[in-house]
């Protein structure tokens, strides 16, 4: 791997990433590997997002299938590879207990992210996200982790209500409010998508910057959100499923019919080529 030239220091890239979140509303895009974030870097996006479930689909795994050791590694590689800030979609700390939540934050502040966010769920359908009690230790555990390191990684405390099948607002927003209360820099409710959830999920938590998800096709514009309150939006795994998505039609077509007709669209080598070898990241 060729890592950027004269790229910013981890601090400078942390300073950075705290004042993104202080006004206005940027776009954090989710790369899967380094290929991708370096490309949306040439688009000039002022940071960039880990998706795991984009990287898991990369190493032939589903969402959440990925071992702490796979995350902190591609943590160190899109990290050194890049010259803006990445935040880590950190999953649910890879561990239960708020003792090893610390011990993983730890690990993954030494790649060098200038963010991560925690999860409230639990990967179990019976009990989808762990009581409240036990997420904000979660949290404060993270929180003291960060805090031990310097306090420069900035905290995304993550509801996941409406992923996990518990589409309930109120909740959501007690949630969100009980882990900016426990040191979380950035709120974050994947699932979250009217203009009235997200007005209140703002409200709510105000004066501390909220996330928006957007995964899908809509009708809303960066300006339309911006508008709302919202001080950031992610994608998530929606990039790395438009490239599967391209990908399965053509190779189906092909399978099924014997049709290259899917291949029509496909970016040409050369043009890629050109990208990587002038690739201003290197």
């Amino acid at each position: 791997m060729i890592a950027p030239t004269n790229a910013p220091s981890v601090a400078d890239k942390r300073r950075t990433f705290h004042e993104l979140h202080k006004s206005g509303c940027f776009v954090i895009p989710n790369p899967w590997d380094i290929g991708s974030a370096r490309y949306l870097e040439s688009l000039n996006f002022k940071a960039l997002a880990t998706t795991s479930s984009g990287f898991a689909w990369s190493q032939g795994l589903a969402d959440y299938g990925i071992t702490r050791d796979m995350a902190i590694e591609h943590l160190h590689r899109l990290v050194a590879a890049t010259r803006v800030p990445v935040n880590a979609d950190f999953q649910s700390g890879f561990a239960h207990d708020a003792k090893g939540v610390g011990e993983s934050v730890t690990l993954a502040i030494e790649t060098g992210v200038a963010g991560l966010s925690i999860e409230d769920s639990t990967g179990d359908a019976r009990q989808p996200l762990y009581d409240l009690d036990t997420a904000v230790e979660r949290l404060r555990a993270a929180r003291r982790a960060i805090d031990e390191a310097g306090g420069e990684t900035l905290l995304v405390g993550r509801a996941e209500c409406y992923l996990v099948g518990k589409p309930n607002l109120e909740e959501t927003v007690v949630r969100l409010k009980a882990y900016a209360n426990a040191g979380a820099d950035c709120l974050y409710a994947p699932g979250v998508s009217t203009p009235d959830q997200i007005s209140a999920m703002v409200s709510a938590i105000a004066p501390k910057p909220f996330n928006l998800l957007i995964g899908a096709a809509a009708h809303m514009t960066v300006k339309d959100v911006e508008a709302l309150g919202v001080r950031r939006i992610s994608v998530g795994g929606a990039l790395a499923r438009s490239a599967w998505g391209a990908f399965t039609r053509s190779a189906i077509l092909i399978a099924e019919k014997g049709s290259f007709d899917g291949l029509a669209d496909a970016a040409p080598g050369r043009a890629i080529n050109a990208f990587f070898s002038d690739d201003k990241a290197t």
